[in-house]
């Protein structure tokens, strides 16, 4: 099998681009663009081109680059007045993956420690080295996120997960598929059960793509044949990713993932949560306080281009919700595993 294209890449020195899977193709068609405007990185972002809380926020670094390049010639004031709009802008693309935010907000440090007499190329050459060492740094804490979390899964032998938490999520082998990738990679005859992840399908299109690219065992389901799963003893785990984590450990992820909290703990399965240090925000006490995305009704009635729903009906279309701590048997990070979930063991987990 040849190496996987990566999820978001920087191309050429400071006046390159970005290079993204355009994933709202796959898994029928595979073909990269390459953002070289601000605007372009910005609608992959909210059109979900790229996609994932830590690929998000390796795209976003990367698009603060791209921002800069149009006023490489100018004044410092106005190359930092600029700076400061992109990083704006970039923003307001999606509101619940913290991830975005903590990637623009290491950019803005970045830029207000450099030296008052540094020139407009300079200054996009140190963010550039700071963008690489983002997506560095994300590669890194897949493998460890993997490693910390493949022993809870060693004596499954069937697990279920929700929406696309791999390589198409990160720059390096996901965040909870990465565990099951290393998993699978020592059990191979463990099964896999992908949700389809309604309604864009993300585990239908994405995570069974992934999963089939890499030879490992998956089965495909529809959302509401998960707890029948659970209750057939196919599953012996849940195991997701997140977008958010409150301080309290109340996980936000894609829509669905509430549900099947409550199940796995009827069921009395492990559910976990894979998140690197960076999709946390103590900042929130609880999940109460984390924003959630409502995306187009059309996205529902229309999905993929077919009506599927009576003209004018009514839609509530939230993109996440939020698994509460008390359901979440663990969370793992690149640091270890947090468990029980409260407030002072992710402070303690996160060495806070």
């Amino acid at each position: 099998m040849s190496a996987p294209i990566p999820t978001a890449q920087w191309v050429g020195e400071e006046c390159g681009c970005v290079r993204l899977l355009d994933q709202t193709l796959l898994p029928t068609e595979v073909r990269t663009i390459d953002c070289t405007t601000v605007d372009i990185v910005f609608e992959a972002i909210r059109s979900l081109r790229v996609r994932g809380a830590p690929a998000i926020g390796v795209a976003a670094a990367y698009g603060v680059i791209v921002g800069c390049q149009s006023k490489l010639d100018c004044s410092r004031a106005e190359f930092d007045a600029h700076f400061d709009q992109i990083v704006d802008y970039l923003a307001t693309s999606r509101p619940t993956a913290v991830n975005l935010f903590w990637a623009l907000d290491r950019m803005r440090r970045v830029h207000h420690t450099l030296p008052a007499d540094w020139t407009s190329t300079q200054i996009t050459q140190r963010l550039l080295a700071e963008a690489r060492e983002i997506e560095a740094e994300d590669r890194a804490m897949c493998t460890a996120m993997a490693l910390h979390g493949t022993p809870l899964l060693a004596e499954c032998t069937g697990v279920l997960t929700h929406c696309n938490t791999g390589g198409l999520a990160t720059a390096g082998d996901g965040t909870a598929l990465a565990v099951i990738i290393e998993a699978a990679r020592r059990n191979p005859a463990l099964k896999v059960y992908a949700d389809e992840t309604r309604p864009l399908l993300q585990g239908a299109r994405l995570t069974a793509w992934e999963l089939m690219q890499r030879n490992i065992n998956v089965t495909l389901i529809c959302d509401s044949m998960a707890a029948w799963v659970m209750k057939q003893k196919r599953v012996q785990a849940v195991i997701v990713g997140a977008d958010r984590i409150a301080a309290n450990g109340d996980a936000a992820n894609k829509i669905g993932t509430y549900g099947l909290s409550v199940l796995a703990h009827a069921h009395g399965i492990p559910f976990y949560v894979v998140a690197p240090s960076s999709t946390f925000d103590l900042t929130l006490p609880s999940g109460d306080g984390i924003p959630i995305e409502e995306r187009a009704a059309t996205e529902i009635t229309h999905g993929f281009g077919r009506q599927t729903a009576p003209t004018g009906c009514a839609v509530f279309n939230p993109a996440f919700d939020v698994a509460p701590a008390e359901k979440i048997t663990a969370l793992i990070t690149e640091h270890g595993v947090i468990s029980p979930v409260t407030t002072d063991n992710v402070r303690r987990g996160l060495g806070k």
